[in-house]
């Protein structure tokens, strides 16, 4: 059944918003004031629409950059001008933080695309008549649309879809569905294959082959090395980190230097600093450049790979690094008196264990970097009603196209 909507706004997942007698219905790709013909989504819930023909446009329509936009999940967002998108991802800090009550002003969104997204996970499956495909997860479903070019990658991943291509024809024959993590390294392409399971000799040397045609850095399975030319390493600050196999990034150098450029900004009397999920060290390995770190995750790899890049890496402060879950084992009060800072940079779900315990510590300083704004306000609150202030919030944009949108807050401990 056909019906005629007008969106009203455009929500907080980058769904244009409509009403039907009151209740709110959701219809990608359209915006605000658009007049469009749309029809249910087999399958779904009852409140999604697709979207058939858009019958009046908004005059701030533009036309999608990308050819598999509106096909590909990837992208949200690539059909609204560029001043009211970044107006419309900074008020969804301020609304959400109005929202949980939490009084603070948000300051302009900082821009972080810059040359596009340097890791990215590939999907490869086999389709209908035995057809490999290989590609990014379709919008609201779990057919894979194959992709030969991606306009919102980093140049440096140039070479990547190609390569996952290669990696996924030899391994058609086990019949398991792939992901295959790609990150550009300063040495190449490090990828990580996954899905596998255990593979005999003849297709590990397959493999090898494919990693020494496409010249990557380094090719591993599950994290088991399968070929490595040449160390894949990146630069932190001073620092060279070598990364282990499937490590997490910010999804873009210049998301990184900007999140790490406003924690150093909140960070700067800071004498001894606790780096909460530090990761492999993006904020560690600049903040000790002036202060000491004692910095806690529980990926022991990554932990690893901090270590050995602080102690490599002359001029730095102390770094002690340690591999700990903080969900699980958080930071005590009492452990926390040793420092006069504090920085977490959780997953999604946040760190409300953690901050629990910082809200009943004195340390005089937490500096938070989110990519959830929902889970921080939540932590906020904690941390607000065990007496700090929330002094400052930052938006910064290194989801273009998309609502995800990260944040770095300062709070201070009240006097």
């Amino acid at each position: 059944m056909v019906e005629r909507l007008v969106i009203d706004h455009v929500g907080h997942r980058g769904d244009g918003i409509a009403f039907i007698v009151g209740e709110a219905v959701y219809v990608p790709y359209t915006l605000g004031g658009e007049t469009v013909e749309v029809a249910p989504v087999p399958g779904h819930h009852p409140d999604r629409r697709r979207l058939l023909e858009v019958e009046v446009a908004s005059p701030e329509r533009i036309t999608p950059f990308c050819p598999h936009f509106a096909v590909c999940g990837g992208c949200a967002i690539q059909h609204w001008e560029m001043e009211r998108y970044r107006a419309w991802k900074r008020d969804l800090v301020i609304e959400t933080l109005a929202q949980a009550k939490l009084d603070c002003n948000v300051d302009p969104l900082i821009d972080a695309h810059g040359a596009g997204r340097r890791r990215i996970t590939l999907h490869a499956r086999m389709g209908t008549h035995d057809v490999l495909k290989v590609g990014y997860a379709a919008a609201n479903s779990h057919d894979i649309i194959p992709v030969d070019r991606c306009p919102i990658l980093d140049p440096a991943l140039s070479g990547a879809l190609d390569a996952a291509w290669a990696i996924a024809e030899p391994l058609t024959s086990v019949g398991k569905p792939l992901d295959i993590q790609i990150t550009a390294t300063d040495n190449g392409l490090d990828v990580d294959v996954r899905g596998s399971g255990p593979l005999p000799a003849k297709l590990i040397a397959a493999l090898a082959r494919v990693a020494e045609q496409h010249r990557l850095a380094r090719l591993t399975r599950h994290g088991e090395l399968v070929l490595m030319r040449a160390p894949p390493t990146i630069a932190v600050g001073a620092a060279q980190v070598t990364l282990p196999p499937g490590s997490f990034l910010q999804a873009t150098a210049a998301g990184e230097a900007a999140l790490a450029e406003l924690v150093d900004g909140h960070c700067k009397r800071a004498k001894h600093i606790a780096d909460l999920f530090c990761g492999v060290g993006p904020f560690a390995l600049r903040l000790a450049a002036t202060s000491r770190i004692s910095a806690f995750d529980s990926d022991a790899g990554a932990i690893a790979a901090l270590q050995k890049a602080a102690s490599s890496t002359p001029g730095l402060k102390p770094i002690k690094a340690e591999a700990r879950d903080l969900f699980r084992r958080p930071l005590m009060p009492q452990e926390l008196r040793d420092y006069d800072t504090a920085v977490f940079d959780p997953p999604r779900q946040g760190a409300q264990a953690q901050v629990l315990q910082l809200a009943a510590s004195k340390i005089a300083a937490v500096v938070a970097v989110s990519c959830n704004v929902g889970t921080f306000a939540r932590d906020a609150r904690i941390l607000i009603d065990g007496g700090y202030k929330l002094e400052r919030v930052t938006p910064v944009d290194q989801f273009r196209h998309t609502p995800h949108v990260e944040l770095v807050a300062r709070f201070v401990l009240k006097r």
